[in-house]
């Protein structure tokens, strides 16, 4: 950047000047160091202090000239300084401008509300689908770096205010996970946020069973406590340590090769009212079809080749993500296209 630029320049001609100053001193007049950079200093800020020896013929010539040098870099260094400070808040401000009007734009995305250690974990997963868009909600200062060092859209602010709300584009959201640190900020939090979209899917953290009733009571669609969950995927660690590290494989956000997929049937595909064996699914994409579920959330798991795909159906496929990624354009034509928006 130009200001950061001519600032560093200008640091390094005043330091520069400064050496020169000090050395001059003490070869010219045989000063001490101490006396040396006191006359060098007043020489070039020209606070006015008198000279604190009697200088010589060469002394005073030096003097002058250091007066011309040293005053011109010190007002470049002052003009960088004001130069880079002002152009550092131009660059905050159209920066937030920018961050606003993305998050205008956003349709059927996702809101993180808290970017701790369960936020931060949940967004990168967010992120590594391509045609997922999201927003933060993070009221806490010091995670701003954070945010910005990982890319993502965020608002500053207090998740459980409507405004600040109605600025992450709650009322065109499709799911809002409540993430905050303790259960009183979800609660609070899931009820305003069901009062502004009604229709919204809300997944809440719960630090205790108790807060579960309440949360669901408050209108969230699920509640998950990462502490059970942490528990319940020891547990399965020590007792199929095969089935978990397959698992892991499947779900890991940054692996390519392997995934599994939920993947919603619209009514405009042309895969609607096709049997299994005739949809070339598996040719075509090379993917396993694990489960079909049903609108009326019946789950048919390991369908037969002549299982019919339904709209409205959701299917769960597991392969390469190249595969996952074809198959969804053919399952939600239109879904596809909203999602890249």
């Amino acid at each position: 950047m130009e200001s950061t630029r001519h600032l560093v320049i200008s640091l390094i001609l005043c330091s520069i000047t400064f050496i020169i100053g000090t050395s001059g001193y003490m070869m010219i007049e045989g000063w001490n160091l101490t006396d040396a950079i006191y006359m060098t200093i007043i020489t070039i800020t020209t606070v006015g202090f008198s000279e604190i020896h009697q200088m010589s013929h060469y002394g005073r010539i030096f003097t002058i000239g250091l007066v011309f040098f040293g005053v011109a870099f010190f007002l470049f260094l002052a003009g960088s300084m004001v130069q880079f400070m002002v152009e550092g808040r131009i660059r905050q401000i159209l920066g937030r401008r920018n961050l606003h009007r993305k998050i205008q734009h956003l349709k059927n995305h996702y809101i993180v509300c808290g970017y701790g250690r369960i936020g931060r974990v949940l967004t990168k997963h967010f992120m590594a689908n391509p045609s997922l868009s999201m927003v933060v909600i993070e009221k806490d200062s010091q995670l701003i770096s954070e945010m910005e060092s990982d890319g993502v859209l965020y608002i500053s602010g207090d998740a459980a205010e409507e405004k600040i709300l109605s600025d992450a584009g709650i009322q065109r959201a499709k799911v809002l996970v409540a993430a905050l640190a303790t259960d009183i900020d979800n609660v609070f939090l899931t009820l305003t946020a069901r009062q502004l979209n009604p229709e919204i899917f809300i997944v809440s953290r719960a630090s205790s069973k108790a807060a579960k009733s309440k949360l669901l009571a408050a209108g969230a669609n699920r509640v998950e406590s990462p502490y059970e969950t942490g528990a319940v995927s020891m547990a399965q660690r020590v007792l199929r340590p095969s089935v978990s590290s397959f698992l892991d494989l499947v779900f890991a956000y940054n692996r390519k090769d392997i995934q599994m997929e939920e993947i919603p049937v619209d009514p405009a595909s042309p895969l609607v009212n096709v049997m299994l064996k005739d949809s070339g699914i598996r040719q075509k994409y090379n993917l396993i079809i694990i489960a079909i579920k049903k609108p009326n959330d019946e789950m048919l798991f390991n369908p037969s080749f002549e299982a019919v795909i339904n709209s409205g159906d959701t299917v769960i496929a597991m392969g390469k993500t190249e595969g996952l990624n074809e198959l969804e354009k053919v399952l939600r034509p239109r879904g596809w296209k909203a999602g890249k928006s």
